[in-house]
């Protein structure tokens, strides 16, 4: 059985909730003559009355009882789902390609602090270690570790890390002098430079001689490097940006100093790329969350 013209079932739900043509013409935006046209085309294609018309009003008849129901949750259920699709449309997907290592300790954490101020941005991460052309469409931005040159592309620096040596209180390392019998987690840059916070580096740095460099173990993952100092495996430099959640609740101390700077993390973005108002809001986010960490982290 072919359905009725879907223009006669609208008017129908509007008349039926309004108990008036006059005012579903006035929601529909016709005259109440047409709404009266529609619904007498509704009834001679049912073959049934839906109305009793009365002087000031229109009273629904048993049919009309029947089918009201049914229209009305079917035209609510179209109103929802065409509000879905146009959420959808008017959304703005924002393609970010970010370091393994700071998508999970730093960045998965506060994400959804972004989401409730920008809902009309749709952020996906591209987790890599590669660095991926931003020209070539893989991603809209992308956030990276280093010296914060990078020639022909837009750059804005989100912040600079500083890496301490942290363990777990269960050690009991309170002084440089517990180093000597302390077990050294190290980590594996592929990159080394004069900046890179190395065992090497900090002894030079604090003036700590006959320190035992070449034992303890090695990781590729900073990630992992912090689990096991959590663990109570050893004490590691870590960045003090990445361990504040963790300094915070005490699974991690800071027995001792000093620091050292590394570099930074900045926010990538094509000379002539797409999204740059999506880009700006992403990286202004990035800063006002690390202006609200403690002034010893910044």
């Amino acid at each position: 059985m072919s359905l009725p013209p879907l223009a006669t079932l609208r008017a129908f739900e509007a008349a039926a909730r309004h108990q008036s043509f006059k005012k579903a013409a006035a929601e529909i935006g016709v005259t109440p003559t047409a709404i009266s046209h529609q619904m007498r085309l509704l009834e001679d294609t049912l073959g049934v009355r839906l109305f009793d018309r009365k002087p000031r009003q229109v009273i629904l008849t048993p049919a009309g009882q029947e089918l009201y129901p049914v229209l009305r949750d079917g035209f609510a259920s179209f109103a929802r789902a065409v509000d879905r699709v146009q959420q959808r449309k008017v959304r703005k997907i924002l393609t970010v390609s970010v370091l393994p290592s700071f998508a999970g300790k730093w960045l998965l954490p506060r994400l959804a602090g972004f989401q409730a101020i920008y809902p009309d941005i749709h952020l996906r991460l591209h987790t890599s270690t590669e660095i991926v052309d931003l020209a070539g469409g893989v991603a809209d931005a992308a956030i990276r570790y280093g010296r914060g040159h990078y020639p022909g592309l837009e750059t804005q620096t989100l912040f600079w890390e500083h890496y301490i040596p942290v363990c777990s209180p269960t050690l009991g390392i309170a002084q440089v002098e517990d180093l000597q019998d302390a077990t050294l987690l190290h980590l594996e840059w592929l990159n080394v430079d004069e900046v890179t916070p190395t065992w090497e580096r900090w002894a030079m740095v604090a003036g700590v001689q006959n320190l035992n460099l070449s034992g303890g173990i090695s990781f590729t993952d900073d990630t992992l490097a912090i689990q096991a100092a959590i663990a109570g495996q050893g004490i590691v430099l870590a960045s003090r940006e990445m361990v504040v959640a963790e300094l915070n609740s005490g699974l991690l101390v800071q027995p001792f100093g000093p620091e050292l700077k590394g570099h930074g993390y900045h926010l990538l973005h094509a000379a002539q790329g797409n999204h740059w108002a999506e880009v700006a809001a992403f990286g202004n986010w990035i800063r006002a969350e690390v202006e609200q960490l403690p002034a010893t982290v910044r």
